[in-house]
Protein backbone atom coordinates (compact mmCIF):
# COMPACT_ATOMS: atom_id res chain seq x y z
CA UNK A 1 0.00 0.00 0.00
CA UNK A 2 1.50 3.83 -0.85
CA UNK A 3 0.91 6.20 1.76
CA UNK A 4 0.21 9.49 0.32
CA UNK A 5 2.17 12.41 1.46
CA UNK A 6 0.57 15.53 -0.44
CA UNK A 7 0.05 17.53 2.79
CA UNK A 8 3.75 16.91 3.69
CA UNK A 9 5.22 17.74 0.43
CA UNK A 10 2.93 20.88 -0.25
CA UNK A 11 4.15 22.11 3.36
CA UNK A 12 8.01 21.65 1.83
CA UNK A 13 9.45 24.34 0.07
CA UNK A 14 11.22 21.63 -2.03
CA UNK A 15 8.52 19.82 -4.06
CA UNK A 16 9.95 17.79 -6.56
CA UNK A 17 7.82 19.25 -9.16
CA UNK A 18 8.76 22.20 -9.10
CA UNK A 19 12.30 21.96 -7.90
CA UNK A 20 14.01 23.52 -10.44
CA UNK A 21 11.58 26.48 -11.11
CA UNK A 22 11.87 27.61 -7.17
CA UNK A 23 15.81 27.28 -7.12
CA UNK A 24 16.20 29.33 -10.56
CA UNK A 25 13.74 32.44 -9.43
CA UNK A 26 14.58 32.80 -5.73
CA UNK A 27 17.76 34.83 -6.38
CA UNK A 28 16.45 36.45 -9.29
CA UNK A 29 13.67 37.86 -7.30
CA UNK A 30 15.88 39.17 -5.29
CA UNK A 31 18.32 40.61 -7.57
CA UNK A 32 16.00 42.66 -10.10
CA UNK A 33 14.16 44.31 -6.87
CA UNK A 34 18.01 45.56 -5.78
CA UNK A 35 18.74 46.24 -9.47
CA UNK A 36 14.88 48.45 -9.69
CA UNK A 37 16.09 50.35 -6.21
CA UNK A 38 19.38 51.70 -8.13
CA UNK A 39 17.67 52.51 -11.40
CA UNK A 40 15.08 54.54 -9.55
CA UNK A 41 17.25 56.61 -7.56
CA UNK A 42 19.76 57.12 -10.29
CA UNK A 43 16.42 58.42 -12.33
CA UNK A 44 15.01 60.29 -9.20
CA UNK A 45 18.26 62.13 -8.75
CA UNK A 46 18.33 64.08 -12.06
CA UNK A 47 14.87 64.52 -11.91
CA UNK A 48 14.53 65.97 -8.51
CA UNK A 49 17.54 68.94 -9.31
CA UNK A 50 15.47 69.61 -12.96
CA UNK A 51 12.45 70.09 -11.01
CA UNK A 52 13.61 72.25 -8.41
CA UNK A 53 15.50 74.28 -11.26
CA UNK A 54 11.93 74.53 -13.26
CA UNK A 55 9.92 75.05 -10.38
CA UNK A 56 12.49 78.04 -9.03
CA UNK A 57 13.12 79.69 -12.22
CA UNK A 58 9.44 79.83 -12.90
CA UNK A 59 8.90 82.00 -9.95
CA UNK A 60 11.32 84.17 -10.94
CA UNK A 61 9.64 86.52 -12.63
CA UNK A 62 11.20 90.38 -11.76
CA UNK A 63 12.80 90.43 -14.26
CA UNK A 64 12.48 87.04 -15.68
CA UNK A 65 15.07 84.19 -14.96
CA UNK A 66 17.53 83.46 -17.79
CA UNK A 67 19.02 80.09 -18.57
CA UNK A 68 21.10 81.88 -20.56
CA UNK A 69 22.58 84.57 -18.07
CA UNK A 70 22.01 83.64 -14.86
CA UNK A 71 24.13 80.86 -12.78
CA UNK A 72 22.29 78.18 -11.36
CA UNK A 73 22.90 78.82 -8.01
CA UNK A 74 21.23 82.15 -8.49
CA UNK A 75 18.40 80.28 -8.45
CA UNK A 76 19.42 79.62 -4.85
CA UNK A 77 19.40 82.66 -3.64
CA UNK A 78 16.31 84.75 -2.22
CA UNK A 79 18.40 88.12 -2.72
CA UNK A 80 17.61 90.71 -2.89
CA UNK A 81 21.42 90.31 -4.10
CA UNK A 82 24.11 90.82 -6.38
CA UNK A 83 27.34 88.95 -7.56
CA UNK A 84 29.53 88.97 -10.09
CA UNK A 85 27.06 91.65 -12.08
CA UNK A 86 23.86 89.88 -11.67
CA UNK A 87 21.13 90.41 -9.75
CA UNK A 88 19.40 87.98 -7.55
CA UNK A 89 16.03 87.64 -5.91
CA UNK A 90 14.67 84.16 -6.66
CA UNK A 91 11.07 83.39 -4.37
CA UNK A 92 11.82 80.01 -4.19
CA UNK A 93 15.51 79.45 -3.07
CA UNK A 94 13.97 76.88 -0.80
CA UNK A 95 13.33 74.59 -3.35
CA UNK A 96 16.30 74.95 -5.56
CA UNK A 97 18.46 74.96 -2.16
CA UNK A 98 16.47 71.43 -1.36
CA UNK A 99 16.56 70.53 -4.81
CA UNK A 100 20.63 70.59 -4.57
CA UNK A 101 20.81 68.85 -1.09
CA UNK A 102 18.66 65.79 -2.03
CA UNK A 103 19.92 65.10 -5.89
CA UNK A 104 23.85 63.65 -5.01
CA UNK A 105 22.38 62.22 -2.04
CA UNK A 106 19.92 60.06 -4.01
CA UNK A 107 22.73 59.40 -7.04
CA UNK A 108 24.85 58.44 -3.94
CA UNK A 109 22.27 56.14 -2.83
CA UNK A 110 21.97 54.46 -6.47
CA UNK A 111 25.34 53.75 -6.79
CA UNK A 112 25.13 52.24 -3.72
CA UNK A 113 22.85 50.23 -4.46
CA UNK A 114 24.18 48.75 -7.67
CA UNK A 115 25.14 45.24 -7.40
CA UNK A 116 27.89 43.80 -10.21
CA UNK A 117 30.83 46.22 -9.02
CA UNK A 118 32.97 44.38 -6.81
CA UNK A 119 36.31 45.77 -5.48
CA UNK A 120 37.89 48.60 -6.94
CA UNK A 121 35.10 48.50 -9.29
CA UNK A 122 32.90 49.28 -6.95
CA UNK A 123 34.83 52.19 -5.16
CA UNK A 124 35.66 53.78 -8.73
CA UNK A 125 31.97 54.50 -8.89
CA UNK A 126 31.51 55.55 -5.14
CA UNK A 127 34.09 57.92 -4.66
CA UNK A 128 32.56 60.85 -7.54
CA UNK A 129 29.17 59.33 -6.31
CA UNK A 130 30.24 60.91 -2.64
CA UNK A 131 31.78 63.47 -4.11
CA UNK A 132 28.69 64.75 -6.09
CA UNK A 133 26.85 64.16 -2.89
CA UNK A 134 29.11 65.96 -0.80
CA UNK A 135 29.02 68.76 -3.26
CA UNK A 136 25.21 69.00 -3.53
CA UNK A 137 25.25 69.38 0.45
CA UNK A 138 27.32 72.30 0.40
CA UNK A 139 25.37 74.25 -2.60
CA UNK A 140 21.79 73.53 -0.66
CA UNK A 141 23.60 74.60 2.55
CA UNK A 142 26.05 77.65 1.72
CA UNK A 143 23.64 79.63 -1.35
CA UNK A 144 26.17 81.96 -3.15
CA UNK A 145 25.23 85.23 -2.56
CA UNK A 146 26.91 88.34 -2.40
CA UNK A 147 26.95 88.41 1.03
CA UNK A 148 28.16 85.21 1.39
CA UNK A 149 31.07 85.81 -0.32
CA UNK A 150 31.45 88.61 1.91
CA UNK A 151 31.50 86.71 5.01
CA UNK A 152 33.77 83.24 3.93
CA UNK A 153 30.92 81.31 4.01
CA UNK A 154 30.62 81.72 -0.52
CA UNK A 155 33.96 79.84 -0.34
CA UNK A 156 31.99 76.45 0.85
CA UNK A 157 29.13 77.10 -1.70
CA UNK A 158 32.42 77.33 -4.83
CA UNK A 159 33.97 74.42 -3.31
CA UNK A 160 30.62 72.25 -3.64
CA UNK A 161 30.48 73.87 -7.06
CA UNK A 162 33.68 72.02 -8.00
CA UNK A 163 32.89 68.65 -6.09
CA UNK A 164 29.54 68.35 -7.94
CA UNK A 165 31.15 69.30 -11.56
CA UNK A 166 33.82 66.81 -11.54
CA UNK A 167 31.75 64.26 -9.47
CA UNK A 168 29.21 64.11 -11.53
CA UNK A 169 31.02 63.96 -14.65
CA UNK A 170 33.69 61.67 -13.48
CA UNK A 171 30.93 59.37 -12.33
CA UNK A 172 29.18 59.29 -16.05
CA UNK A 173 32.69 58.76 -17.40
CA UNK A 174 33.05 55.54 -14.90
CA UNK A 175 29.20 54.33 -15.03
CA UNK A 176 29.83 54.42 -19.21
CA UNK A 177 33.26 52.49 -18.92
CA UNK A 178 31.82 49.88 -16.69
CA UNK A 179 28.05 49.60 -18.66
CA UNK A 180 28.32 45.50 -18.93
CA UNK A 181 28.67 45.16 -15.35
CA UNK A 182 25.74 48.02 -14.12
CA UNK A 183 23.70 46.85 -17.36
CA UNK A 184 24.08 49.39 -19.43
CA UNK A 185 24.14 48.79 -23.64
CA UNK A 186 27.46 49.48 -25.36
CA UNK A 187 25.91 52.29 -26.62
CA UNK A 188 24.57 53.89 -24.02
CA UNK A 189 28.34 53.36 -22.12
CA UNK A 190 29.85 55.30 -24.81
CA UNK A 191 27.16 57.88 -24.53
CA UNK A 192 27.96 58.44 -20.59
CA UNK A 193 31.22 58.53 -21.43
CA UNK A 194 30.29 61.65 -23.83
CA UNK A 195 28.59 63.49 -22.06
CA UNK A 196 31.27 63.24 -18.74
CA UNK A 197 33.83 64.57 -21.17
CA UNK A 198 31.64 67.02 -22.79
CA UNK A 199 30.79 68.09 -19.04
CA UNK A 200 34.76 68.07 -17.84
CA UNK A 201 35.29 70.42 -20.60
CA UNK A 202 32.33 73.06 -20.11
CA UNK A 203 33.43 73.09 -16.65
CA UNK A 204 36.50 74.86 -17.82
CA UNK A 205 35.00 76.85 -19.96
CA UNK A 206 32.98 78.26 -17.09
CA UNK A 207 35.66 78.82 -15.09
CA UNK A 208 37.60 80.32 -18.03
CA UNK A 209 34.42 82.43 -18.73
CA UNK A 210 33.73 83.53 -14.98
CA UNK A 211 37.23 84.37 -14.10
CA UNK A 212 38.01 86.15 -17.04
CA UNK A 213 34.96 88.15 -16.01
CA UNK A 214 33.55 88.13 -19.64
CA UNK A 215 30.36 86.27 -18.47
CA UNK A 216 29.68 85.21 -22.63
CA UNK A 217 26.62 83.32 -21.97
CA UNK A 218 27.51 81.96 -19.02
CA UNK A 219 24.36 80.28 -17.41
CA UNK A 220 24.19 78.38 -20.92
CA UNK A 221 28.29 77.29 -20.39
CA UNK A 222 27.25 76.12 -16.88
CA UNK A 223 24.64 73.54 -18.14
CA UNK A 224 27.13 72.31 -20.43
CA UNK A 225 28.40 70.77 -17.83
CA UNK A 226 25.45 69.88 -16.08
CA UNK A 227 22.82 69.48 -18.23
CA UNK A 228 24.63 66.62 -19.85
CA UNK A 229 24.94 64.42 -17.29
CA UNK A 230 21.63 65.12 -15.68
CA UNK A 231 20.41 63.76 -18.60
CA UNK A 232 22.53 60.73 -19.21
CA UNK A 233 21.83 59.34 -15.96
CA UNK A 234 18.40 59.31 -16.17
CA UNK A 235 18.58 57.41 -19.05
CA UNK A 236 20.83 55.06 -17.03
CA UNK A 237 19.18 54.87 -14.64
CA UNK A 238 15.69 53.59 -16.92
CA UNK A 239 17.74 51.17 -18.31
CA UNK A 240 19.00 49.72 -15.34
CA UNK A 241 15.43 49.45 -13.50
CA UNK A 242 14.21 47.94 -16.53
CA UNK A 243 16.81 45.76 -17.71
CA UNK A 244 17.56 44.58 -14.04
CA UNK A 245 13.64 43.69 -13.80
CA UNK A 246 13.59 40.62 -16.35
CA UNK A 247 14.38 37.66 -14.66
CA UNK A 248 16.58 36.63 -17.72
CA UNK A 249 18.90 39.50 -17.46
CA UNK A 250 22.22 38.50 -17.21
CA UNK A 251 25.12 41.22 -16.22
Amino acid sequence: MTVHINPLSDLEPNEPANDAEPEALTPDTRRPAQRRTAGALLFAGPMIFLLAEFIAAAAWTDPPYSYTYHFISDLGVHGPSTLFGQYMYSPLAWVMNTGFFLFGIAILAGVAALRGLPGRHRWAALVPATLLAAGGVLLGLFPGSGEAMNDGTGDFHALGALAGFIGANVLAIVLGSMHRRVGLSPRLGRTLVAVGVIGLVSMVAYFADVISGANVLVGLVERGAVHPFLLGLTCAGVAIWRGWSRPSATG
